[in-house]
């Protein structure tokens, strides 16, 4: 035993000879100890990091039972207590600070899965834009440079050319409009005046407004209702998803196809359902229905008959402005086409 009024040189001496009795006791434990942290590599952190906390107290505790000889003398009964009381501390710390750090790397993990998924779609958008935009303006301008330079000088031609221009017009416009709505919404800029809205007026609406679309493509719109719920939103966010919704359904229907629009209640939510005839989504492509300018197969490629605008945002759109209502939105396979649902909370009576 080491003495209070020993020189530095007789402690020294006394390390070198307690040292390799020390090492010869504690280093197996340490070796347990990770060999275990490799075993348990797969477990959750607080497992981790309990083990890491135990295998060096244990080693400690080992070490001086090795070189006290295992005599149980009064400094050695306390040198354990104290070990005992650190454990009893630094176990249940450990297993703590464990599952905060566990959640923290969760949340972290989570953030960058989301980062890359929004990179990505600011990457598909920018190509989306480069493309569609680029499209109507080249027709626009090659339209606009052949009547100012006397190409086409018939009354009937430059009547069909200034008609295909403000076709063109109304479909840019229609773009640039869905591109602010949808950075309103990934930028959380969105504000809502939530009240009771009847849903039947908001479906009755959308469905007149797409009307005609549907009589140039000879597709019938029906609406069916169980009941007529009044949900909590805002009456133009609302009528924004519907007329989306069923916009994309007259969009991907083929002549002499049936969009269904349904209403009901489903315990404490309405429900939505457009139905349409676009014969289906592969499997593969389902999950990226809701995607910014996700355009899937020829199936579900985009309408460039002039009947619609738009370059793949409305349903991106519809997704935003119904999860800004705390409702949800999804889509199945269904019969001829598929069936899109909209569940939003009720209007609280």
């Amino acid at each position: 035993m080491i003495g209070s009024g020993e020189s530095a040189w007789d402690m020294f001496v006394h390390v070198l000879h307690i040292l390799p009795l020390a090492l010869l006791f504690a280093l197996p434990v340490a070796a347990l100890g990770g060999l275990a942290l490799y075993l348990l590599r797969h477990r959750s952190l607080a497992t981790t990091m309990t083990t890491l906390v135990l295998t060096p107290i244990a080693a400690m505790l080992v070490g001086i039972l090795g070189v006290s000889g295992f005599m149980f003398t009064e400094a050695l009964t306390t040198e354990l207590l104290v070990c005992l009381l650190v454990a009893l501390v630094a176990v249940p710390a450990a297993m703590v600070l464990g599952r905060v750090i566990a959640r923290r790397s969760v949340w972290e993990r989570e953030a960058r899965e989301r980062e890359r998924a929004a990179e990505k779609s600011r990457r598909e958008l920018v190509a989306w834009i480069s493309h569609d935009l680029r499209s109507p303006l080249a027709g626009i301008q090659a339209m606009a440079e052949a009547l100012a330079d006397g190409v086409v000088s018939e009354r009937a031609e430059v009547a069909d050319y200034a008609q295909r221009i403000s076709g063109e017009t109304t479909r840019l416009s229609g773009m640039v409009g869905d591109l602010f709505e949808l950075s309103r919404i990934t930028a959380g800029a969105l504000e809502l005046s939530m009240s009771a809205v009847p849903l039947r007026d908001v479906v009755s609406d959308a469905v007149a407004a797409q009307a005609p679309v549907a009589d140039r493509k000879r597709v019938r719109v029906l609406e069916n209702a169980s009941a007529w719920p009044v949900v909590s939103g805002s009456d133009p966010e609302l009528a924004r998803i519907v007329r989306n919704l069923v916009s994309n359904a007259i969009r991907h229907t083929p002549p002499d196809g049936t969009v269904a629009v349904q209403i009901g209640i489903d315990g404490d939510q309405a429900l939505l359902a457009v139905d349409d005839g676009c014969g289906g989504i592969p499997d593969d492509e389902i999950s990226r229905v809701f995607d910014v300018a996700f355009r899937g197969t020829q199936a579900r490629t985009p309408d460039r008959s002039g009947t619609t605008s738009g370059g793949g945002l409305g349903l991106a759109i519809a997704k935003g402005l119904v999860e800004a209502h705390r409702g949800r939105i999804g889509v199945q396979n269904h019969g001829p086409g598929c069936r899109f649902e909209v569940r939003l909370p009720l209007a609280a009576s």
